[in-house]
C-alpha cells in the first residue's frame, strides 16, 4: 500500500503524536471499544438553573435534590415498597448526609440496624442511576478513598443468590469497623452526581442574597458545570479586575440591600475606609433617599445607629458611583450614552433635575463633594477611599479564585445538545432585527457581536496590568452591565440615580429591548438559534434574567415552545414580583422537564422535618426516541474521536507508525 496515499504528511504527523497517548493496537482498540459503549448510552440528564443571586440554602437544596430528580429515582427504584415518609427521609439524607447522620445518632437507639437497612437502600438506589453510565464514569464520581469499596457494593452480582452471604458480611464489615457514616456520605454524593450529569448556570449568581460566595465554592465542587454570564456575574468580575467603578457599584448594591457578609464574611474585604468617609463627610446630610432595605431576619438586628451609618455609607458611595459612571461616558462616546451624564444636570437652587428635555424634582441634591462647575470629578478624598477598596477586592485571594472559575468556566452564551444558552437577549430592532453595534471600530450584531463583547471581556481579567487594553476591557465590562441594549442587560438604560433621587416615577423608566416582545414569536426564536447554526425539533432558546410573573398568570414557555425563561425569582427580593421561588428545567434521555419552586423555609427544617421545596413540573416536550450520547455534542466529539483512533489503527497495521513497546 502507498503509505503517503493514505497520510497525507499532516494527518500522519497527528497521528503519531496520538500514539504517545496510545502506543499500541491494544490500547487504541480498548479506548475505540470504551468509546463505543459510552456512544451507546443514554444521553445524561442535564440540569439548567438560573438568578441565583446569593440565596445558597435554596440553591443548595435544589442543587441536592436535583429539582427533584432524586425523588423520581427514589420512586421508580422503590415504589410503593417503602411509605412516602420513608422515602422522603432517604430523600433527606441524600441531600444533607452529614447533617441526617448526626439526628440519626442522637434519635436511634439501633444504629448498626439502621445502617444496614440504609446502605442496602442507597445501594439500590446507586445502582439504578448508574445504568446510563459506565463504570469508569460512576467510578469518577465517587469520593477520592472510596472507588473500590463503592465500586464492590454497586457492581456486586448475585444472580442465583449464592453470594448472599458475602454481600451481607460486606455491609457488616463496614458497620463494625465504624466506616457505615463514610461510605454513606460517599453513597449520596456518587447518587447525585449520576442523576444530574451536568448543570447549566444561566446567569447571575451574585447581589440580592445573602452568600453568593458559598455558591460559588459549591459550583467550583461540581463534577460538570458551566456558566453563562449574567449582568451581576459581569459586575463582580469588573469589581475583581480592578474596574473602579464596578467596585462602588457592588458596594452600593451589597449596601442597599444589607447584604455585607459576602463582601467582609465571604472575601474578606473590610469596610472601614469607607465607614470612617461617610460619617465624617455626611454627617450633616440628609440620607432619607438612602435607607437600607431590611429583610426578614436582617432588620430584627439593626439598631437605629447601624441604619444612620447604613444610610450615609451609602449614599457616600452613590455619589462616587455617579461621578465614575459619567467619566465612562465621557470617555467613550461610542457608547452613545451622553443622556446618561446627569449629575451636571441638576439646578441646585431649584432642587431639579433635567433628564432627556423634561424637567423632575429632585428629592435630594445635598451632595457635600460635588462641584456643580466639574461634577464628575472625585474628591482627593473620595479617590482615596475607591482606590483602598479597589485594592481589597484585587487582593482578596477568594474572590480571585473565584472570578478565575467564572472566566474559565463561563462565557456570554453556550450552545449545547441543540439548545442556546444566554442570560438576557438577543438586542434586536423595533423592526425585529438584529442589532447592529458600532464598538471596537467596526459594526456588528448577532452571534458575531457576542463574540466580540465576550472576547472584549476577557481582556479585563487576562490582560497586562495597567494596560490600554486591560482598562478597554474594565470599561466594556461596565458596558455590559448597564449600557444601552447591552445583551446582558438588555435595557434602554439604568437609572439608579432617577430611582433613588428623582420624585417622579415616569422617570424611572427603563424600556426594554424589543426582543423581549419579539421572543414570543417562533419564527424569530428560530431565526435566532438558526444564527447560532442550531436547527431542529428539539432546540430552544434558554433564558434568565427578567423574572416570570407567575402570580399573573405569565407562562415560562414563550414562542411557541422554542423559548423557556427559568429565572422565577430565587432571591426574596424579587420573589413578590414573581409570586414563586424559581424556574429550573431538567433534560433526559426522554423529555424535557419544567420544575416551579416555591419558597425555601430553611436548610435546618428540611434537615429536621424532612421540609423539601415544594414544587410542580409539567413534562412540557418528549422526544420521539430515548436519546443516545451519540446524538449529542459531546457524543459527536467521541465519533471524530472514534475515526481518529480507527486510523491510528490503520497506520500501525499499515507501518505508517510504529508501535511502542
Amino acid at each position: 500500500m502507498d503509505v503517503q496515499k493514505t497520510f497525507d504528511p499532516q494527518r500522519l504527523r497527528y497521528l503519531q503524536l496520538l500514539a504517545q497517548k496510545y502506543p499500541t493496537i491494544q490500547s487504541a482498540s480498548t479506548e475505540i471499544i470504551r468509546l463505543e459503549n459510552i456512544l451507546n448510552l443514554p444521553k445524561p440528564t442535564e440540569h439548567f438553573m438560573s438568578d441565583i443571586h446569593g440565596e445558597y440554602e435554596a440553591f443548595l437544596h435544589i442543587l441536592n435534590s436535583c429539582s427533584g430528580e432524586v425523588k423520581v429515582k427514589l420512586n421508580e427504584v422503590f415504589g410503593d415498597t417503602l411509605s412516602q415518609y420513608d422515602k422522603n427521609e432517604l430523600a433527606t439524607l441524600i441531600y444533607y448526609p452529614a447533617a441526617k447522620l448526626v439526628l440519626e445518632l442522637d434519635e436511634n437507639e439501633d444504629m448498626d440496624a439502621w445502617y444496614r437497612l440504609t446502605l442496602n437502600q442507597l445501594i439500590q438506589v446507586c445502582r439504578y442511576v448508574s445504568i446510563k453510565h459506565t463504570r469508569w464514569k460512576v467510578r469518577s464520581c465517587m469520593p477520592a478513598g472510596y472507588e473500590v469499596i463503592i465500586d464492590e457494593l454497586i457492581h456486586f452480582r448475585d444472580e442465583d443468590g449464592s453470594k448472599r452471604i458475602q454481600f451481607a458480611n460486606m455491609i457488616d464489615t463496614i458497620i463494625r469497623i465504624g466506616q457505615a457514616p463514610s461510605v454513606i456520605e460517599a453513597l449520596c454524593e456518587v447518587i447525585k452526581a449520576l442523576t444530574c450529569d451536568h448543570l447549566h448556570i444561566v446567569g447571575d449568581i451574585f447581589d440580592r442574597g445573602p452568600r453568593a460566595d458559598i455558591v460559588m465554592d459549591s459550583l467550583m465542587a461540581c463534577h460538570n458545570v458551566d456558566i453563562q454570564w449574567g449582568n451581576h456575574d459581569i459586575l463582580w468580575m469588573g469589581a475583581a479586575s480592578g474596574s473602579r467603578t464596578l467596585v462602588a457599584m457592588v458596594l452600593a448594591n451589597s449596601i442597599r440591600y444589607n447584604n455585607l457578609d459576602v463582601i467582609e464574611t465571604g472575601y474578606g474585604i473590610s469596610l472601614r475606609p469607607l465607614s470612617i468617609f461617610a460619617n465624617e463627610v455626611y454627617k450633616d446630610c440628609d440620607t432619607s433617599c438612602y435607607q437600607v432595605k431590611l429583610l426578614g431576619e436582617n432588620a430584627k438586628h439593626f439598631t437605629d445607629k447601624d441604619k444612620l451609618l447604613s444610610s450615609r455609607m451609602y449614599k457616600a458611595i452613590s455619589i462616587i458611583l455617579y461621578k465614575l459612571e459619567g467619566q465612562k461616558v465621557l470617555r467613550h462616546p461610542e457608547y452613545g450614552m451622553d443622556d446618561r451624564l446627569l449629575l451636571d444636570k441638576i439646578d441646585y437652587e431649584k432642587k431639579t433635575i433635567c433628564i432627556n428635555g423634561n424637567t423632575y424634582t429632585m428629592k435630594d441634591c445635598d451632595f457635600p463633594t460635588v462641584d456643580p462647575a466639574n461634577p464628575h470629578q472625585l474628591t482627593p478624598e473620595e479617590s482615596q477611599v475607591i482606590d483602598q477598596l479597589t485594592s481589597s477586592f484585587r487582593h482578596s485571594e477568594k474572590l480571585q479564585k473565584h472570578t478565575r472559575f467564572l472566566y474559565t468556566k463561563g462565557g456570554l452564551y453556550k450552545a449545547i445538545n441543540g439548545n442556546l444558552l444566554f442570560h438576557g437577549c438577543l438586542p434586536m430592532t423595533k423592526d425585529g432585527e438584529f442589532l447592529t453595534f458600532t464598538l471596537g471600530g467596526k459594526a456588528r450584531k448577532g452571534k458575531e457581536f457576542l463574540d466580540y463583547a465576550e472576547q472584549t471581556a476577557r481582556k479585563a481579567y487576562y490582560d497586562a496590568r495597567g494596560s490600554q487594553e486591560r482598562i478597554l476591557g474594565m470599561d466594556f465590562l461596565w458596558w455590559l452591565w448597564c449600557g444601552r441594549n447591552s445583551p446582558i442587560f438588555g435595557r434602554e438604560r439604568m437609572a439608579t440615580l432617577e430611582r433613588q433621587l428623582v420624585l417622579e416615577e415616569e422617570a424611572w423608566a427603563e424600556p426594554k429591548n424589543p426582543y423581549y416582545t419579539y421572543y414570543q414569536d417562533p419564527a424569530v426564536c428560530d431565526a435566532i438559534l438558526k444564527e447560532f447554526g442550531l436547527e431542529g425539533p428539539h432546540c430552544h432558546i434558554i433564558n434568565g434574567h427578567v423574572p416570570v410573573k407567575a402570580k399573573k398568570g405569565e407562562s415560562p414557555i414563550k414562542g411557541g415552545g422554542k423559548l423557556l425563561v427559568i429565572d422565577g425569582g430565587f432571591s426574596k427580593a424579587y420573589q413578590p414580583t414573581s409570586g414563586i421561588a424559581g424556574y429550573t428545567l431538567i433534560y433526559s434521555s426522554r423529555h424535557f422537564r419544567l420544575v416551579s419552586h416555591q419558597p425555601f423555609t430553611s436548610r435546618q427544617d428540611a434537615i429536621n422535618h424532612n421540609d423539601d421545596i415544594a414544587n410542580s413540573s409539567v413534562i412540557f416536550e418528549k422526544l420521539e426516541h430515548r436519546m443516545k450520547v451519540s446524538e449529542t455534542d459531546e457524543g459527536r466529539d467521541l465519533m471524530d474521536q472514534v475515526r481518529d483512533l480507527q486510523d491510528l489503527l490503520d497506520a500501525y497495521r499499515t507501518g505508517a507508525v510504529t508501535e511502542y513497546h
